[in-house]
């Protein structure tokens, strides 16, 4: 659906939609009732949003992919920046909402659907031909937050960068160095693939509705390669979950509830001294280099289960 169409009611489109008042009258002249389970939280703050443009990189030869946009603020904005902007959104009510603020902006369009279920390279392809780079910006539903990105990520999209407001809590985790309370699974599996950075944190009392907690904008910009190399990325990934499966255990115990029977565990203590880990040491102390040799150690260890 292209957005270059007039909308049959009155039409803001001219005006920025993000402001208080605008959203509610947005909202209430279409008596759109929010969902909660799609996680609909609409920012109304002009200098978030210049943030979150800022931290994309766009220029006019470049393109901006979307998730979720709810009734178009963060489009507009990417609309006057990016060559090319489209807007993945799930709930069919919000489409003539964005085919109203949207009119002003040929170079915007929408794609409804769920982005879980969408072939996401065949529409970069499609969409996004000639361009010399493509970056998605979004303010994500909180309750969708990591299957969005992991799933951005393991596809291994040709992406620049990934800018996203998220919940602040998740985006602590993701951007967390060793050592710290946050740092985890999730931590590891986004930085093997981008390096991120923490851009803003956003106060929950810039959205219609307000949310219970605030946000973070996040920036993960993709690395040409990992930085560490593994021969089996899915086992690698396996070994860090297996680690923090119980966070107070040693990486011993966590490591050995997975992979080793009770007869063999004692071949466990060998394999990480010799991978110059110790093997009292927990989950959130190991960097990711340690994960790459502990991980190798136990793909080629014939006594452990794999």
């Amino acid at each position: 659906m292209k957005l270059n169409e007039q909308g049959s009611g009155p039409s803001f489109a001219s005006e920025d939609v993000a402001t208080p008042k605008r959203t509610k009258d947005i909202l209430n002249r279409h008596n759109l009732v929010l969902k909660k389970s799609l996680g609909q939280n609409f920012l109304t703050d002009g200098n978030v949003l210049r943030n979150i443009i800022s931290a994309a990189e766009l220029t006019p030869e470049k393109g901006a992919l979307e998730i979720g946009p709810g009734i178009g603020a963060l489009t507009q904005q990417l609309a006057k920046e990016a060559g090319r902007v489209v807007a993945v959104e799930i709930d069919q009510r919000l489409l003539p909402i964005l085919r109203e603020t949207l009119s002003p902006y040929p170079t915007a369009e929408v794609v409804h659907g769920d982005v879980l279920k969408l072939d996401l390279r065949q529409l970069i392809e499609e969409k996004f031909s000639g361009l010399s780079g493509i970056s998605v910006v979004a303010n994500l539903p909180y309750y969708i937050t990591t299957p969005i990105i992991m799933k951005l990520l393991e596809e291994k999209l040709p992406l620049e960068n990934i800018v996203v407001m998220i919940q602040k809590e998740v985006a602590d985790r993701m951007a967390a160095k060793p050592g710290g309370k946050e740092y985890g699974s999730l931590s590891i599996a986004v930085q093997f693939y981008c390096e991120a950075e923490l851009v803003t944190i956003v106060p929950r009392t810039v959205f219609v509705p307000q949310p219970n907690v605030d946000s973070a904008v996040i920036r993960l910009r993709l690395r040409k390669g990992p930085p560490v190399e593994v021969a089996d990325e899915d086992f690698f990934f396996e070994v860090v979950q297996a680690s923090f499966a119980q966070r107070r255990k040693t990486i011993y115990n966590n490591l050995g509830a997975r992979f080793f029977s009770k007869e063999n565990k004692r071949d466990l203590e060998a394999l990480l001294l010799e991978a110059g880990i110790e093997p009292s040491r927990r989950g959130e102390t190991l960097s990711m280099e340690e994960y790459g040799r502990v991980a190798e150690a136990l793909r080629n260890c014939p006594t452990c289960n794999k």
